[in-house]
């Protein structure tokens, strides 16, 4: 049994056999329509219990259609509609029923230390759907598409992010430690990564770089990752925050300083991105979105040791 809650603490070799693993179901699956269960139905029998505490389209759908294609089921839950939810039960508790009920347990959730907390108690493998310092899910989705795409390994490809310093970024950034790559940041000087991240990438002997300038950041990209910049809960004066962020709109004349960069965006989209690159021959959103299904399913199969 292993957790997927963070890319920090899962060894590069793991997340590699992960994304060859992806690679090989999504080609076994060229003939297969939506809900025809993968050969083998590897993960038949098994419940995969989902909580959501933060609104879903893509990790709810995605991680619904990944274990019914693996041969499993899913109950989704919300924890207001839970003991939890209204105060009347612990997390312990809480953990011991869905080990009790369930085989593996994805949260999505507005709190790192309870995703913590349900790993130390729960006897089933947690996944992270989404935290506030993490989106591992979504961001090693992102480099099997990247490398989809380009094909070539990611460790030779230089990486931009544009926008604001989340919990997708603050994985990439992961990310560009597990992968080797070379990760360039744009974003004003208010909103670069914090110290515990820089912290963590110089622990690991490595760097990234950012910038206040955009056209600096893009420069020399093959590939431009961005999210929205205001997002559904962000408690900041969203004004400002648009205003800070109006020279670091990914448009045309942005793409053109890259290496002539593919665009991908982990949606929902906002106004960080120009509709003509959003839509352009170069974005590739859409690919991206279906692709978290095949490697959710090896994600899935890691946490319950059945990775081929």
């Amino acid at each position: 049994m292993k957790h997927f809650i963070n890319l920090k603490n899962i060894p590069a070799k793991d997340l590699r056999k992960i994304i060859i693993d992806a690679k090989k179901r999504k080609n076994l699956r060229k003939k297969l329509s939506t809900l025809e269960v993968d050969k083998g139905a590897p993960l038949k029998g098994k419940l995969l219990i989902q909580m959501f505490e933060k609104s879903s389209l893509r990790t709810r759908l995605s991680f619904y259609l990944a274990i019914k294609q693996l041969g499993g089921g899913t109950l989704t839950l919300r924890s207001n509609e839970l003991h939890l939810g209204q105060g009347g039960e612990s997390i312990a508790d809480t953990a011991k029923i869905l080990s009790t009920y369930g085989d593996g347990f994805m949260l999505r959730t507005d709190s790192d230390k309870k995703v913590e907390n349900f790993a130390k108690y729960l006897s089933i493998p947690v996944i992270n759907g989404l935290s506030p310092s993490s989106h591992p899910t979504q961001v090693l989705s992102d480099v099997f598409t990247v490398e989809e795409i380009t094909k070539k390994p990611i460790s030779k490809l230089n990486i931009c992010w544009i926008g604001d310093s989340n919990n997708v970024l603050d994985s990439l950034i992961a990310a560009s430690v597990k992968f080797s790559f070379k990760l360039s940041i744009g974003c004003p000087k208010k909103f670069e990564p914090g110290k515990e991240v820089r912290a963590w990438v110089k622990k690991n002997n490595k760097k990234i770089y950012i910038y206040n300038d955009a056209k600096k950041a893009v420069s020399g990209a093959d590939v431009i990752f961005s999210d929205k910049v205001i997002s559904l809960n962000d408690k900041v004066n969203k004004t400002k925050k648009i205003q800070a962020f109006k020279n670091f709109k990914i448009n045309k004349e942005l793409m053109k300083f890259s290496n002539s960069a593919i665009f991908l965006h982990c949606l929902p989209r906002g106004d960080e991105v120009s509709e003509d690159v959003f839509l352009g021959k170069k974005s590739h959103v859409w690919q991206q979105a279906l692709n978290r299904v095949h490697v959710q399913k090896s994600i899935l199969l890691y946490c319950f040791g059945k990775l081929r």
